[in-house]
């Protein structure tokens, strides 16, 4: 069968936390202006993550940002300046499911909202690192059992790797299709809305901005982002990504200590700003 002709670049499309920014959380200087050369070749940017959208407002204004933004690992899409234009929502008796197992391997749970997050432990693990990332305090609930309606995206949080594995294959199990179940980092097990990920967000994104898939240039490191790399005309991963990921993209950049975005949108991207793909890995 003949290969699709693959079109210009239009738009690129990155993942946040291990891609854009640094182990710090910070933007360099150099990643930004690699947005802004983007900008200046007539090509589109945006960000697609696992975290709620409050928790993207300062990268969004760092970057000055200007298209739909996906948070939630395809839960949620929301404007540049964070008003929801599409929500999905974890099914009620899915969240129950799920957090009956984090309570059996002894694995804390966070719950999201639109507006929130809330847990049980304010000094559980990874607890302050979040609400460092997402510039916003955890509400702390006695019964997170109470609160599963309206949820956008759970996470099962560890400093066990490997308990944090079982208890997915746990979860797996249980849930099945209900919801979508993914490692965002190797100590959060991401659930949100069955039927949603992050290659929902670049279907979302073609269906409003009128592109098609062969134009756009997906970027990540983790699991979660395999499914965007399965939507786009090509896929980059970061050099810090485990070999699995790798394998699952087209080519392969420097870590995000590197400024390995940058380094692809230099090296990868611009190189084809005029021109198709090329129908090769790298």
């Amino acid at each position: 069968m003949t290969e699709p002709q693959l079109s210009r670049i239009s738009l690129v499309v990155s993942d946040v936390d291990g891609t854009l920014l640094r182990n710090d959380k910070t933007l360099s200087a150099r990643n930004r202006q690699a947005v802004q050369r983007l900008a200046e070749h007539g090509i589109g940017f945006t960000i697609n993550s696992s975290r709620p959208p409050f928790g993207l407002r300062r990268l969004s204004e760092q970057l000055g940002l200007k298209l739909p933004v996906g948070a939630y690992n395809g839960g949620m899409v929301v404007a540049p300046d964070l008003a929801v234009l599409e929500q999905r929502l974890i099914r009620p008796d899915a969240a129950l499911k799920a957090l009956a197992i984090f309570r059996s391997f002894a694995v804390d749970a966070w719950i999201f909202t639109a507006d929130g997050w809330s847990t049980q432990n304010r000094q559980g693990a990874y607890v302050a690192r979040e609400t460092r990332t997402i510039e916003v305090q955890p509400t702390i609930i006695a019964r997170l059992e109470d609160h599963i309606e309206g949820l956008t995206k759970m996470v099962g949080v560890s400093a066990d790797p490997q308990k944090l594995t079982s208890c997915e294959a746990a979860v797996r199990g249980m849930i099945g299709d209900d919801a979508t179940i993914a490692r965002s980092q190797d100590y959060y097990l991401d659930i949100t809305p069955g039927g949603t990920n992050k290659g929902t967000i670049i279907t979302d994104l073609i269906g409003r901005l009128g592109l098609v898939a062969s134009g756009i240039v997906s970027i990540g490191d983790m699991e979660n982002d395999v499914s965007m790399f399965r939507q786009s005309g090509f896929s980059i991963a970061m050099g810090n990504a485990n070999p699995v990921v790798k394998q699952q993209a087209d080519a392969v950049t420097l870590s995000n200590e590197e400024d390995g975005f940058a380094d692809a949108i230099e090296r990868l991207v611009l190189p084809r700003a005029t021109r198709t793909f090329d129908n090769v890995r790298e």
